[in-house]
């Protein structure tokens, strides 16, 4: 029987305020890695993750990070 797997796209980014206050907003690695624990610890891994800077309100940026997470099941 082969195995079957669930994946989960979730796209992680800091508040709004630092991008108002600063003029960009930067993702904090220990926010994020709280956030992949927690998934890891109800079974799920990353499977491909992907930075990028997104606009807000036209002239802030903010950085963003696309992640899909995958989970077998059965």
């Amino acid at each position: 029987m082969s195995k079957r797997y669930e994946y989960k796209t979730i796209i992680y980014k800091e508040g709004l305020i630092g991008s108002l206050l600063l003029g960009e907003s930067k993702v904090n690695p220990d926010n994020l890695t709280e956030m992949l624990n927690k998934y890891g610890q109800q079974g799920w891994r990353v499977r491909t993750m992907e930075r990028e800077n997104r606009r807000s309100l036209l002239f802030f940026s903010r950085e963003a990070f696309l992640i899909v997470l995958e989970r077998e099941i059965g």
